[in-house]
């Protein structure tokens, strides 16, 4: 039951949250289009519900030589790909924001696992022993609360796994305030500098 009501929240948060933050969007793709050649937005193939595919949508913040399909956190002296708005954007998670998009179109929840990158199958296999993969993936979830990039392949699965055992309107709710409190801090944001995947 609880599904078929988070997806309608779903739906009515994202085209509020659009409307909303309509002018902050128009504020960072100029800012973005100033400082550096190439799009504004980024796009990426990641993983969905049940190992479907689509195209996940960020605010650039690389530049456009940057290696594809690498997380950040493997690339090598990742630091000299950021842009300086990029940089900000990463410290304040606001690279996220176009992901509302992904969640009205129903690629993505709020609240779920990460969506892997496709060829992320050390982590898609970890996340089949709990059947993880069965679920739509998340702006934010509960192994992003509990340390994101930081976390093992193994310890990320697990809090996955929990997640979907545990899933319910409170913990999501749960999960939302934990996630709106570690933005502020700017707590857990590794990946070539100031402190996501």
């Amino acid at each position: 039951m609880y599904p078929r009501i988070k997806r309608l929240l779903d739906i009515i948060f994202s085209f509020a949250a659009l409307i909303v933050l309509s002018p902050v969007f128009f504020a960072l793709y100029l800012a973005i289009r100033l400082e550096s050649k190439g799009p504004a937005f980024f796009k990426q193939k990641r993983v969905g519900r049940n190992k479907t595919h689509f195209q996940i949508l960020k605010f650039r913040t690389m530049r456009t030589d940057t290696p594809k399909d690498v997380p950040t956190h493997l690339l090598k002296l990742p630091g000299q790909y950021i842009t300086r708005v990029g940089a900000f954007l990463r410290k304040t998670s606001l690279d996220e924001l176009p992901q509302i998009i992904n969640i009205l179109k129903g690629d993505m929840s709020f609240v779920g696992p990460r969506p892997a990158l496709w060829n992320q199958f050390d982590l898609l296999e970890e996340r089949d022993r709990y059947k993880v993969n069965t679920l739509t993936p998340g702006l934010t979830g509960w192994a992003q609360v509990n340390g994101r990039d930081e976390l093992s392949i193994e310890v990320k699965a697990r809090y996955d796994g929990e997640y979907k055992e545990k899933m319910s309107f409170l913990f999501d709710l749960r999960i939302v305030l934990l996630t709106i409190k570690k933005v502020f801090l700017w707590s857990d944001v590794m990946e070539g500098g100031p402190p996501g995947q």
